[in-house]
C-alpha cells in the first residue's frame, strides 16, 4: 500500500499556528504512541518477572542483573547511531526493522529453554529499542510542524511513554501470577505485528536525496563512550574513566569528519545542550525515585509486588495528566518556563516524601507525593523533548531525537546505580531511603537551576 501524503498543518486564516490534527496526523500519531508505548512497557515489565526467570533458567543471583544490564547497554550504546542512521537510509525504514527486530526477540525471549538464548533475547531488544525509539521521534517531530502541534504530539507521546512504565510494572507482576514470565516477552508480538501490518501505509519515508558516507570514526568513538559508561554504571565502575575519555574525544572526532554522526553545530546548540541535561536529570530522578518506593513498599511496609505496581498506578495518572496538558502550557508559558515550573514541582513532591513512616498511615502521603510528582516530571520531560528538537531542520531531527533518547536511556540506566549507593551508606533501610530521597530532591533542584540560567532568554 502507499503512504499517505501527510500534509504538515492546514492553513490558517488569522495567520496563526494551526492547533487542529487532520485525520493522516491522527493516524501517524496513533500507530508512533503504539510502538512508544509497547517499548515503555517491555522497559519495566520484566523487573517483577526476574525471579520467576531465575527459578525456571537457572540464572545464579549474580546473572540476573545481566537480563537488564545487557538490555541497557543496547539501548543506550547503540541509540545515537541509529538515530543518525534513520536520517541516512530513512526513518521509516529503521523504524519497521526495529519493530520487526523486537517482534522476533520477544518471541525467542517468550520460548527460550536457557540463559544463553534469553541474554541474546534481550540484547536484540536493546538494539530493537535503540533503532525504533529515535526513528520513531524523528517520524513524530517531522511529521507535526514545531510549535503547538508538536508540543501537542511530544506531550502525548511522554505520557504514553510514562503511563507504559507504570503498566509494566503492573502487567509484569499479572502475568507472572496468573499465566507465566514467558509472557512478560510474548506479549510483545501481536502488538509489533500489529504496528508493522499498519505502519507501512500510515508513515511516509524520509531520507535525503543524496546519501553521505557514515561517520565510522564517530561512530565508534560515541558507541564504544556509552556502552563503557552504562557498563561502568551497572557493573565495573573502571569502565567509567573509558567512556568518560571516548565521550570527551567525540566532539574533536567529529570536527575533521566530512559527514559527522553529529554536526558540532547542534552540539554547541544552546536549545540542544540545556535541554539534554534538564532531561537527563528529569530521567535520573524519576526512574530512581520508583526504585527507592520499590524499597520502601515491599521491604518497609511490606507490600507484595503486585501490590506495589498498583501503588503506582497514581503516578502513572499523574504522568498522563502532565503529559497532556503540557502542550497547552508550552503554548502559553514557553518550554524554558515548562522545565522550570515542572522540576520545582517534582522537587516539593519529592522532598515531602523524607516524611515518610514505618507504617501503613504514610501511604496517603506517598500516593499524593507521587501524583504531584508525576504531573511536574512529565512537564518537564515534554519541555525537554520540545527544546531539544526546536529549530532542527527536517534531515537532522533523527540525530537530534537519537540525542534525546540516548539522554532518556542514559537517566533511566544511572538513577538505580547511584540511589543504591545513597541507601546503602545508613544502617537502617527507612534512613537510607529518607537520605536518597533527599540527594534525589537536592539533583532535581539542581537541575532546574542550571536549566534556568543555561536557558535563559537572551
Amino acid at each position: 500500500m502507499a503512504a499517505l501524503d501527510l500534509p504538515t498543518a492546514a492553513p490558517a486564516t488569522s495567520g496563526a499556528p494551526d492547533t487542529r490534527m487532520t485525520g493522516p496526523m491522527r493516524l501517524v500519531l496513533a500507530v508512533l504512541l503504539l510502538a512508544q508505548f509497547m517499548l515503555a512497557v517491555d522497559f519495566s515489565i520484566l523487573n517483577v518477572a526476574l525471579p520467576a526467570i531465575g527459578q525456571g533458567l537457572g540464572f545464579t543471583l549474580g546473572g540476573l542483573q545481566w537480563i537488564a544490564t545487557a538490555f541497557a547497554l543496547a539501548a543506550a550504546g547503540f541509540t545515537l547511531l541509529f538515530g543518525r542512521v534513520a536520517d541516512l537510509v530513512g526513518r521509516r525504514r529503521v523504524f519497521l526493522g526495529g519493530m520487526a527486530l523486537l517482534g522476533i526477540s520477544s518471541l525467542a525471549g517468550g520460548l527460550a529453554t536457557g540463559p544463553g538464548l534469553l541474554m541474546a533475547a534481550r540484547v536484540a531488544q536493546g538494539l530493537a529499542t535503540a533503532a525504533v525509539t529515535p526513528a520513531a521521534l524523528s517520524l513524530l517531530t517531522s511529521s507535526f510542524p514545531e510549535g503547538p502541534l508538536r508540543a501537542r504530539a511530544l506531550g502525548l507521546n511522554g505520557a504514553l511513554m510514562s503511563a507504559g512504565f507504570t503498566t509494566g510494572a503492573i502487567l509484569g507482576g499479572v502475568l507472572t501470577d496468573l499465566l507465566s514470565w514467558r509472557w512478560a516477552f510474548l506479549v510483545n508480538v501481536p502488538v509489533a505485528l500489529a504496528v508493522l501490518l499498519v505502519a507501512p501505509a500510515v508513515l511516509k519515508e524520509s531520507r535525503p536525496a543524496v546519501r553521505p558516507r557514515l561517520d565510522v570514526p564517530g561512530a565508534i568513538t560515541v558507541t564504544g563512550g556509552l556502552l563503557a559508561l552504562v557498563h561502568g554504571l551497572t557493573t565495573e565502575p573502571w569502565a567509567l574513566l573509558v567512556g568518560a575519555a571516548l565521550l570527551i574525544a567525540f566532539p574533536f572526532v567529529e570536527r575533521r569528519a566530512a559527514s559527522p554522526l553529529v554536526p558540532v553545530r547542534i552540539l554547541t546548540r544552546r536549545t540542544v545542550v540545556g535541554g539534554n541535561l534538564a532531561g537527563l536529570v528529569a530521567f535520573v530522578t524519576e526512574t530512581s525515585l520508583v526504585f527507592l518506593l520499590t524499597l520502601y513498599l515491599q521491604d518497609v511496609l511490606g507490600f507484595s509486588p503486585l501490590a506495589a505496581g498498583l501503588s503506582f498506578g497514581v503516578l502513572g495518572a499523574g504522568t498522563v495528566l502532565g503529559g497532556v496538558g503540557a502542550a497547552r502550557f508550552i503554548a502559553r508559558f514557553g518550554a524554558r518556563t515548562a522545565l522550570v515550573a515542572g522540576g520545582l514541582l517534582q522537587a516539593a513532591a519529592t522532598l515531602a516524601l523524607y516524611g515518610l513512616g514505618d507504617d501503613r498511615g504514610s501511604l496517603w502521603l506517598l500516593l499524593a507525593a507521587t501524583f504531584a510528582g508525576g504531573v511536574g516530571n512529565m512537564l518537564a520531560i515534554v519541555g525537554f523533548m520540545v527544546t531539544a528538537t526546536s529549530g532542527i531542520p527536517d534531515h537532522e531531527q533523527g540525530t537530534a531525537t537519537g540525542l534525546a533518547t540516548m539522554t532518556q536511556q542514559i537517566g533511566i540506566t544511572m538513577g538505580t546505580p547511584i540511589m543504591s549507593a545513597v541507601v546503602v551508606t545508613a544502617p537502617v533501610l527507612l534512613d537510607g531511603i529518607g537520605l536518597a530521597v533527599l540527594v534525589n530532591a537536592a539533583i532535581v533542584l539542581a537541575g532546574v537551576l542550571a536549566s534556568a540560567v543555561f536557558l535563559r532568554r537572551s
